[in-house]
């Protein structure tokens, strides 16, 4: 078990290596997508192997696996891969149409890998204190590639997301004392007061009022990471920014790796506390980001800021379903988590295409997508229904189970205003985006010289099916997961809900 959790962290740090030593760029992103792959298999592995087997625990609690770490270590893993190889094609157009140096992909890769590689890390440690250093580790490598253009407005973009997201982790780390302060009558040694195990098996005696403002203190900090409103201000800059395969990292990774953190931190509140306080604040703030989101959706615009508002609404769905708790809660949440992330992904990524070809991200410029490149058009069309929640795709499935956790466990009032403030999602961005996949297509802008700085069509058809194919795999998994959720993953996701 030790052995797979090295391999999973180590397999995204193949392309690190290889672009650090100057290989070129596009076998620096094949090694990359290699090593992501290798993770993947491991997560699936890992994932099945903790059916059948109790937690790993080592190296003095720092290292941790459950049923619940997996789970997120398999989602990571899905997207870090669907990432990966998206970005080998997405990068040969934007390197040969002189949007990006040589220097700047090999940038990229030495920090995608680091970036993976510290998230998947942050999911299998079982120290509170080294959770709040990965994730604040993994903010310091991803702001490399949220600036990699190097222009005023990316610059500015990586600049608002360290400060906040700074901000945000080190109001974490006060959550992370305050804890650690709440144990402090416990007879355990000191590293075990921030050993998540430990703290869980023994919250009925941590002191209440510590535990309270921990908790609180936790879900605004590690709730800045995950985008939830209203400390959710530098995710639209920081989406739009960044390249298309990174936005995909930072939307269905980055954030779902921090609601794990807060995960975490609920379930040793309401072992504590009880269900009453924990579930207040998850539903204060998960009812906001989903109305500042859907607010948000409402505009028309860069089209990766609308992706970035529907991940705010979908990390205060997420919430909501945590909030109402219950096993229905509970596994909602944690199917909806791996549904957006994938739903995400495959946004992004055919989004990448739509830009190289159109040479902008204003969705007021881009029309007919559907009829001048159809492969594109239709991973883009059907990827925003498929995150619109519409059936046969998993997001329905999730937000259905959602819903039903709500009435199960609050007045109708909650559910019934979820599912109005779903309804109008869905004319927001169904609106712009199908205006984009569908409208009168005007004629494309004129190839780019080398060096222009102007991007055209990618550079052959073999990467532009490297870089749309990821997305066509993630759509064909969400129908999966919406027609039939496999034996192993739904026992996987109870097994999660009893860890917690």
């Amino acid at each position: 078990m030790t052995i797979l959790a090295i391999i999973i962290i180590a397999g995204p740090l193949a392309g690190t290596v290889a672009a650090a030593g100057r290989a070129p760029a596009r076998s620096a992103g094949w090694a990359g997508a290699a090593g992501a792959s290798v993770t993947l298999a491991a997560a699936i592995w890992l994932l099945v192997s903790m059916l059948h087997h109790t937690p790993v625990r080592g190296l003095g609690g720092f290292l941790y696996l459950d049923s619940l770490s997996c789970f997120f270590l398999f989602t990571v893993a899905i997207v870090t891969t669907l990432a990966a190889v998206g970005s080998v094609g997405y990068l040969s157009a934007e390197e040969a149409a002189g949007n990006l140096t040589s220097f700047q992909v090999r940038l990229y890769y030495i920090f995608f890998g680091l970036f993976a590689a510290l998230m998947l890390a942050s999911l299998e440690t079982g120290n509170l204190g080294l959770l709040f250093v990965l994730i604040e580790a993994s903010t310091l490598a991803s702001a490399a590639l949220v600036g990699l253009e190097g222009k005023a407005s990316s610059l500015e973009a990586a600049w608002k997301y360290v400060i906040i997201s700074s901000l945000g982790v080190t109001i974490a780390l006060a959550g992370t004392l305050f804890l650690f302060y709440s144990a402090s009558a416990l007879h355990l040694a000191p590293d075990l007061r921030l050993t998540w195990p430990y703290l869980f098996a023994h919250a009925h005696a941590l002191a209440p009022a510590s535990l309270r403002l921990a908790f609180l203190l936790a879900v605004v900090g590690y709730g800045t990471k995950v985008g939830l409103a209203p400390m959710h201000t530098w995710l639209p800059d920081a989406h739009a920014e960044a390249p298309s395969p990174a936005s995909a990292m930072l939307s269905a990774a980055l954030l779902n790796t921090g609601m794990y953190a807060i995960i975490r931190f609920l379930a040793i509140a309401k072992a504590g506390l009880g269900p009453d306080f924990p579930r207040m604040v998850l539903l204060v703030f998960g009812f906001l980001s989903v109305i500042i989101g859907v607010l948000f959706m409402v505009r028309r615009g860069n089209f990766k800021r609308l992706f970035a508002y529907s991940s705010v609404e979908h990390m205060g769905i997420i919430a909501v379903a945590l909030g109402f708790g219950g096993v229905l809660g509970l596994y909602g949440a944690l199917l909806h988590t791996l549904n957006h992330a994938i739903a995400k992904a495959v946004l992004f990524l055919s989004s990448g295409d739509v830009a190289v070809r159109y040479r902008t991200r204003d969705a007021l410029q881009v029309r007919g997508v559907l009829a001048v490149v159809p492969l594109t058009g239709g991973a883009l069309l059907l990827g925003s229904f498929a995150v619109l929640g519409s059936p046969p795709f998993g997001l329905f499935l999730s937000e259905l189970t959602i819903v039903r956790a709500g009435f199960a466990a609050a007045s109708p009032a909650l559910p019934l205003l979820l599912l109005l403030l779903l309804a109008v999602a869905f004319i927001a961005f169904a609106r712009t985006t199908t205006a984009m996949a569908t409208g009168e297509p005007g004629p494309l802008p004129a190839t780019a010289t080398a060096g222009s700085g102007r991007a055209g069509p990618y550079p052959g058809r073999a990467a532009r099916l490297t870089a749309i194919a990821p997305a066509a795999v993630g759509l064909a998994a969400l129908l999966v997961l919406g027609l039939w959720i496999p034996a192993g993953l739904s026992t996987a996701i109870t097994h999660s809900i009893g860890v917690l």
